[in-house]
């Protein structure tokens, strides 16, 4: 895929997201599908270690940023699940399979299939700068200066309204970052915590972002998005990495994400 073209780069620029139709086939799509099925057949989570996923901010402190699991998973290929999975004894109540919200958060890194995608030819551009709550990604992956951090959501199944497909508010990426998840001090409970608030963002300003399978989205670190309750009888899987700008850019040390020692932040280019 070539890099983007003024119109495009200028979509994004304006709105602070670009969709880019057909940048995976439909067997790229099926064969990381599988991957996903086959990794999730062999999981096992220890029952302390069985974190449901959120963006909210009360919730997400609790159910996150008191466990070692979530803070330690940037180098290792961990699992997240879904509200109300499991019992108060932390056995699955439904399927092992329908039971993942997310997947992370270093399988571009350790598994083969999606590493080959992350740093496949077409992803190398050097001209490109269950329901998640509104968010900012740079709330979470926070940089100086600000603007270095661009999301890539790939949808490998049709992404529709009605099956959760991506909501954005256009622009918004412009008006900077209201709240930041920061690490606490070793040691401390909850050890991560949030700088400053989220506004009550209007409902109506957002824009749904259908996504047929192989889109891609390209979300800027500041743009306002959500998803909504899959309510439909159909999945939505995607895959979501963050490509950061590394030439004249400071990683905050307070992220929840830190490079390690095993696993530094590998370079797009290989």
């Amino acid at each position: 895929m070539a890099c983007l073209n003024p119109t495009q780069l200028q979509k994004f620029q304006q709105d602070g997201f670009l969709v880019l139709e057909g940048f995976l086939s439909a067997d790229e799509c099926v064969a990381m599908q599988q991957r996903i099925g086959d990794i999730v057949a062999q999981m096992d989570v220890p029952l302390h270690c069985r974190t449901e996923f959120s963006t909210q901010g009360e919730e997400q402190l609790r159910a996150q940023g008191s466990t070692d699991y979530f803070l330690s998973s940037g180098d290792k290929i961990r699992f997240f699940f879904e509200k109300g999975v499991f019992d108060k004894k932390g056995n699955f109540l439904v399927p092992p399979e329908k039971s993942i919200n997310k997947i992370g958060h270093a399988l571009h890194a350790h598994d083969p299939v999606f590493k080959c995608v992350t740093h496949s030819p077409k992803m190398q551009q050097p001209h490109l700068g269950g329901e998640v709550s509104p968010h900012q990604d740079a709330s979470f992956l926070h940089t100086e200066p600000l603007g270095r951090v661009l999301g890539v959501w790939i949808a490998l199944e049709d992404a529709t309204v009605e099956n959760s497909c991506l909501w954005f508010i256009p622009g918004s990426h412009t008006r900077g970052v209201s709240r930041r998840m920061v690490r606490a001090p070793a040691g401390s409970v909850p050890a991560t915590s949030f700088l400053g608030s989220d506004p009550t963002w209007d409902n109506s300003l957002f824009v749904p972002t259908p996504v047929q399978q192989g889109g891609l989205v390209l979300i800027h670190g500041e743009v306002v998005h959500k998803s909504e309750q899959n309510l439909s009888g159909r999945s939505r899987q995607a895959y979501a990495f963050h490509l950061m700008e590394a030439s004249g850019t400071v990683w905050s040390p307070e992220n929840w994400l830190q490079p390690t020692a095993e696993l530094p932040f590998p370079p797009l280019y290989t």
